[in-house]
């Protein structure tokens, strides 16, 4: 049931019971392990718009986490099979996690109506028929916007990864990161040392990093006004700071760029990207409800915008001017996705060298 009433009817998949938040949908065909992980949508019923999923089942190396992160998801076809030798099913996995699944659910008619209304919360239940009783449940949902949810998901003590001898030192504040994030700087010869997001920056400072890593993330940039006043100070060092998603939309807020929520959001794996420094273009896998204000990043002198979304012309990258500070708002770590974005990566090691 969503929140202006409207009602789809599907069959249980996984779990038994009620589950909140607020409704989106992804394009991706794969991948979808990766997705239901993904710190970012806390909060959130994630419907599949292809058809088939779980058809090649799930292994813990995919996880992007330590456990599914969304409150529950809508699919058409959901498998009871997996095809890799050595995973598991998708049924048992969200059992396991304790998440519900529907599927069967004309998920066609379902997209459509969320890219032309909007998004907006829903409820999905395999308990009960009851809409009455859903609808009264379904009113006491809290809106996305305004809402903090990186408090959630963000470590509890500090952790390093990574080879201690390495040449570079990044500390990541983590306000929901995917794990690919730190693999990417793994590989790149960097040693991470990922912190909590309500760290002071004396005690990331004591770590002596290269540069500064903002992560990805759920909720509503706007209401983590101590998270802004944080990311400010880390630019006010000088020392290189690279963001991605939420860090990307933190670090305009700390610039005086507004964000704003966005209809339905960017979610997928095939969305088109162009780097208006290089004039190419990027396939690049997104996850987010809110954007910054183009306008604002355009009256900003100490601000550049960097690359654009080509679907609907949208802040998609940005740097400062002043500082060795870019930021982007899609996924170059790309877990799922192609890999077309993994020079960010590059490019912030280069800052650092």
């Amino acid at each position: 049931m969503l929140e202006d009433g409207t009602v789809f009817r599907g069959k249980a998949a996984a779990g038994k019971g009620t589950a909140s938040g607020e409704i989106c949908f992804n394009t991706g065909m794969t991948g979808y392990q990766e997705i239901f992980t993904d710190p970012s949508y806390t909060g959130q019923i994630v419907v599949m718009a292809n058809v088939h999923v779980g058809n090649y089942g799930v292994m813990d190396d995919d996880a992007e986490s330590d456990r599914i992160q969304i409150s529950g998801m809508v699919c058409r076809s959901f498998a009871h099979h997996q095809s890799r030798p050595g995973a598991y099913t998708l049924k048992d996995y969200f059992e396991n996690n304790g998440r519900i699944a529907i599927s069967d659910v004309d998920t066609r008619a379902l997209v459509r109506h969320i890219r032309d209304t909007g998004a907006m919360n829903c409820i999905i239940s395999t308990e009960t028929e009851n809409l009455e009783g859903l609808r009264a449940k379904l009113a006491d949902v809290p809106s996305m916007a305004g809402l903090e949810l990186s408090s959630r998901v963000s470590c509890t003590a500090p952790y390093e990864m990574g080879d201690p001898a390495a040449p570079y030192r990044v500390a990541l504040l983590d306000l929901g990161t995917k794990r690919n994030i730190i693999r990417c700087l793994n590989e790149r010869g960097c040693y991470v040392k990922v912190f909590p997001m309500n760290t002071p920056l004396s005690q990331m400072l004591a770590f002596d990093p290269h540069g500064f890593m903002i992560s990805n993330g759920p909720g509503d940039p706007g209401a983590m006004t101590d998270t802004i006043e944080l990311v400010r100070a880390i630019i006010e060092t000088g020392r290189p700071v690279f963001g991605i998603c939420l860090g990307h939309q933190l670090i305009s807020l700390s610039q005086g760029i507004r964000t704003f929520k966005m209809h339905h959001g960017h979610r997928g794996i095939n969305h088109p990207i162009k780097n208006l420094i290089t004039g190419k273009g990027e396939i690049t896998s997104q996850n987010h409800g809110f954007n910054a204000d183009m306008d604002d990043c355009k009256a900003n002198p100490n601000v550049e915008v960097t690359h654009i979304h080509l679907n609907d012309g949208s802040v998609a990258g940005l740097r400062l001017k002043h500082r060795l500070v870019f930021c982007v708002q899609y996924h170059p770590e790309s877990a799922p996705g192609p890999h077309d974005s993994r020079y960010l990566f590059d490019q912030f090691v280069g800052m650092m060298k």
